[in-house]
């Protein structure tokens, strides 16, 4: 009598969801920058929930890193997950640095600084929505992420507006020569929290090429 041998089958264990792990970290850097609008306010404690949200950010963005490691397939390119992932980082760094050396500073923020805040978390919602919709099957997804991601870039945009308005008054007093000692001081400090909140709008406008690049490549 000839044995049989027996029948294989083959498993393939299942992917991890790639997608849902990059905007699990774009919900908390939402929340993140929504925190970072409030303490811009004046909110006394948003500052611990700018810090706190970019902790959990770093935690999300280590687990989109390992979902790439162990996927056999994901829905976007990994290049671009990854690349995603590591300039939403960017956003709530850039966040969480603002905070952190007005505080060094002893510097509120100023109205500029709450118009510009604003601006950011607009645009941080606006690619909320793209993320979301990247995650859709087919070109309706696609267009509709890519859509979001235009206002985005209108939102850096705005923001970019305040910005120059911004560091125009800064240079007019300078030039006026109304400015001395402790004032001085404040100029100084006042234009480098206006760079370092501009360069997060060049950031949310980085995204928001990224989501097209993605997109595009898919459709």
């Amino acid at each position: 009598m000839r044995l049989r041998r027996p029948v294989r089958h083959w498993v393939l264990p299942q992917d991890p969801d790639v997608l849902g792990d990059l905007r699990a970290q774009m919900v908390i850097t939402d929340a993140g920058m929504e925190a970072f609008a409030a303490w811009a306010e004046g909110d006394a404690g948003a500052a611990e929930r700018v810090r706190a949200a970019e902790h959990e950010a770093d935690a999300a963005k280590r687990a989109v890193r390992v979902a790439l490691r162990d996927a056999f397939i994901t829905p976007l390119s990994p290049e671009d997950i990854f690349i995603l992932s590591q300039l939403l980082d960017k956003v709530l760094n850039g966040a969480k640095d603002v905070v952190r050396e007005a505080e060094v500073m002893g510097m509120a923020p100023d109205v500029p600084m709450v118009e510009m805040a604003e601006r950011l978390r607009e645009g941080t919602e606006h690619l909320a929505r793209a993320f979301e919709a990247l995650a859709g099957q087919g070109a309706d997804g696609h267009r509709a992420a890519t859509a979001a991601a235009d206002a985005a870039t209108k939102s850096a945009r705005r923001m970019e507006k305040v910005y120059r308005g911004a560091m125009s008054g800064l240079l007019e007093l300078e030039a006026e020569g109304t400015i001395e000692g402790a004032h001085v001081r404040e100029v100084m400090g006042r234009r480098e929290l206006y760079r370092r909140l501009s360069r997060i709008a060049d950031t949310l406008a980085d995204v928001a090429d990224r989501v097209w690049y993605a997109a595009v490549k898919e459709m």
